[in-house]
């Protein structure tokens, strides 16, 4: 009887602290610092380089919350230019934005540039490629996941007991990226477990098509019993199928990659110019870094005091299963 009069008093006295008028409705206490707290703030996005599916789709959701939300969206652009981007980070370090989002062109150009802007109170987001240096948050693929799911799809098909010559071509991107170096490492130790499995090539194509086309050409020339090839991007890697079906090869080599899972790349799969793309989901990916801006700028904890990592799930595309509903384009994402 005691507990049931103490909670009925507490009832009362949340009622009086609260008054409902069923009425009247009730304004959400949550909402206002909610907006206000976000308000008026500066994130800016620095990518590899604007014009291509993964950054314009990222660009396209970011500005829409923005807009939505009442912060500043801003884009500095550095054209691929590394050297840019270092000099695009020194001049936001004296600016002071709230956020800072990087997309890195390797793991270590920009990493003491990020702890200085974390020092001079900037919080920083990493987007789907890191530095050594980690930040307050990283949002994107597990590239060493990607590598291992790549990997053992040529293990099957081109491993023991396939009846295939096991030999196994890499087409890197940029060897330095993150995506690169953790995606070659899943490689190397899934391909060390089956003796049957050589790797003839590996060459890095620095995620220009034309360069893939001219390394596969070659390839195929030294070894014309290639059982598959394995890439860092999907947009870099149809270069390789294109020299491999010129080369009436592509029924019997598995191309296999990465991307962001846009229209485009699955049309090159419909064409038979890949085989399988591992997708790390470029919208779902827009969502996520959505609500880590979000969480970030409402975050009273300083820039560098805590750590966030989000991979974003991963999706195989093939042609079993592409279709209209499968993959994005730019025009529904804006």
């Amino acid at each position: 009887m005691k507990i049931r009069t103490l909670f009925t008093a507490a009832v009362l006295a949340v009622a009086a602290a609260f008054p409902l008028h069923a009425d009247e409705g009730l304004d959400n206490p949550s909402r206002n610092p909610y907006y206000e707290g976000l308000k008026g703030k500066r994130v800016v996005f620095i990518p590899l380089a604007m014009g291509f599916d993964l950054t314009e789709g990222w660009a396209a959701i970011m500005r829409k919350q923005a807009k939505d939300l009442g912060y500043t969206l801003e884009i500095r652009d550095p054209n691929w230019s590394t050297d840019a981007g270092t000099r695009a980070l020194t001049a936001l370090i004296a600016e002071k934005p709230d956020v800072i989002i990087a997309h890195n062109p390797d793991v270590q150009s920009y990493a003491r540039l990020l702890k200085r802007a974390m020092d001079a109170g900037i919080k920083v987001i990493q987007l789907n490629l890191e530095s050594v240096v980690p930040t307050d948050a990283y949002i994107g693929a597990d590239w060493s996941r990607v590598g291992y799911i790549e990997a053992d799809e040529l293990v099957k098909r081109c491993g023991t007991g396939s009846g295939k010559s096991g030999k196994i071509a890499i087409v890197r991107g940029q060897p330095t990226a993150a995506s690169d170096l953790y995606e070659l490492y899943a490689y190397k130790q899934t391909f060390a477990k089956d003796p049957a499995i050589k790797v003839v090539s590996e060459q890095a194509a620095q995620y220009d098509p034309a360069k893939a086309r001219a390394i596969m050409e070659t390839v195929l020339q030294q070894h014309p019993d290639l059982c598959g090839v394995v890439g860092n991007w999907d947009n870099q890697d149809v270069g390789a199928g294109a020299a491999i079906q010129a080369a009436g090869k592509d029924k019997d080599i598995f191309v296999v990659t990465s991307g962001g899972g846009n229209q485009i790349g699955c049309d090159n799969i419909s064409k038979g110019l890949l085989d399988m793309i591992v997708s790390y989901d470029v919208p779902l990916q827009g969502d996520a870094i959505n609500q880590q801006i979000v969480q970030t700028l409402l975050n009273p904890a300083k820039a560098g005091q805590s750590k966030a990592t989000y991979y974003t799930p991963l999706t195989l595309l093939t042609k079993d299963n592409i279709g209209s509903r499968t993959c994005w384009t730019l025009d529904q994402l804006k």
